[in-house]
């Protein structure tokens, strides 16, 4: 069959979704890229905020039209919010064929093939079984960096967070099984891994009975092939000295953490069921400063939780503004049912939400820009995303830059890059939060 594949949210349902990439071309089935061709679609939504959980809807219901106009014989929902609103989906939504839950992506296959003999299917595995996926994964990213999903589910109960029940209890994938799949993306072409989960700083703990992040950390730096090594999504009360020492020894491992704290006032912390307090971050934030002193520091915040005063608000810009974080996002509080902090007394307005966002956001903005002005001059090692347009310049990434979600540096040069190819670059302006530079010389070590 001539199969569309839609992939929403997150990174790690990125993974999933190239998972089930490799099972449907593996099966004989063939990816396309428009929908009045498709004879399948499946959709791996989201549902972690509101916002996300309207994007799925809308997008099922576009899909859904092809139905009666198309080609289309098979619609499948995936993922976290065909999990989430099972029964919901196949009873508002008749044109749907199949739902799996998010431990159920391994049955894509049966799932398309059945619902293409109009037979509806459904499969929802226990919320805490591990898919084991046997084959090779379809990267969708471009071929040059790639997600590594180390782990699935979260133990932390965060009182705004919906997650552990969508996606169970935390589970380390094995790390054999984790090297296998790194060394097939080494020999795909990748050169920058990016592992990933609801938190990876505890990877190991349950299937090793201690934090192992640093030894997997220390055997994917042996794969050949592979340049940056990039951490995301460490729960700053999680860090470890064996994981800051790897990453001081390892040439690979980027310097650079995201640690989503999401807030600085204690109260509203221990209101979201977190696990640190504004001091502890601060101590965090400083040794890691002191012991990588070029180290780049993303986080996530959210903006009007539920109680949360003029006071707590003023606490948390000052707290950013003192902190400096290199890089820094805000998502207003989304009220998600079934949650602890959608039955909170004191809700706040959502225009007040966005207000204290956006004041944030401008004061981020300032640092962010004063941060980049102290780079001119340097020279960075950048790996090259794609040539601008009509322009003898293309767009890269230094280590300090995550894709999607941090900025750019544009690099002027007359020379023929490739994408994927790692340059030496000198920083000659910054905007608020990009950096323009120009090529030195080819980077090749």
């Amino acid at each position: 069959m001539k199969i569309l594949f839609i992939s929403l949210g997150c990174d790690k349902n990125l993974v999933d979704s190239e998972e089930m990439l490799g099972l449907l071309t593996k099966s004989g089935h063939r990816i396309v890229d428009e929908e009045e061709e498709a004879e399948g679609i499946v959709i791996n939504t989201c549902c972690f905020i509101h916002d996300a959980k309207e994007e799925s809807i809308e997008t099922i219901l576009q899909m859904a039209e092809y139905k009666k106009t198309g080609t289309l014989k098979a619609l499948v929902v995936t993922g976290c919010m065909a999990q989430r609103y099972k029964e919901e989906i196949i009873e508002e939504i008749p044109e749907v064929d199949a739902v799996l839950g998010t431990t159920s992506y391994e049955d894509i296959v049966k799932a398309v093939e059945e619902a293409a003999k109009g037979k509806h299917f459904q499969e929802y595995k226990d919320i805490d079984y591990l898919p084991r996926i046997e084959g090779r994964r379809v990267l969708t990213t471009g071929g040059h960096f790639g997600y590594l999903k180390i782990a699935e589910g979260c133990d932390k109960h965060c009182t705004y967070c919906i997650i552990p029940k969508l996606r169970g209890r935390f589970r380390s994938v094995p790390m054999e099984q984790l090297l296998e799949t790194a060394r097939d993306m080494a020999g795909q072409g990748v050169k920058e891994l990016i592992l990933v989960a609801q938190e990876t700083t505890v990877y190991g703990t349950d299937l090793y009975g201690k934090k192992s992040l640093h030894i997997l950390l220390k055997e994917l730096c042996r794969i050949r092939g592979i340049r940056w090594i990039r951490i995301l999504y460490c729960y700053p009360e999680e860090i470890y000295d064996e994981l800051i020492e790897v990453m001081k020894e390892e040439k690979k491992i980027c310097h650079y953490l995201d640690l989503p704290i999401q807030h600085a006032s204690d109260r509203i912390l221990k209101r979201m069921g977190r696990r640190t307090t504004q001091k502890e971050l601060r101590e965090i934030v400083d040794k890691l400063r002191r012991e990588i002193p070029d180290i780049i520091l993303r986080t996530t915040l959210i903006s009007g939780f539920p109680g949360e005063t003029p006071k707590d608000h003023e606490e948390l810009l000052d707290f950013v503004e003192e902190m400096e974080f290199d890089r820094l996002g805000v998502f207003t509080y989304s009220a998600e049912e079934d949650t602890p902090a959608a039955l909170m007394e004191d809700q706040i307005p959502e225009e007040l939400k966005e207000a204290r966002r956006d004041e944030i956001m401008e004061l981020q903005q300032e640092i962010s820009l004063e941060k980049g002005e102290t780079r001119i001059g340097q020279e960075l090692v950048v790996m090259i995303e794609g040539k601008v347009s009509g322009e003898p310049a293309y767009i890269g990434r230094t280590y300090g830059d995550a894709p999607k979600v941090d900025g750019y540096i544009f690099v002027q040069t007359g020379e023929a890059l490739m994408t994927g190819d790692f340059a030496r670059v000198r920083v000659t302006g910054a905007l608020e939060y990009d950096l323009i530079g120009e090529l030195t010389n080819e980077y090749t070590e």
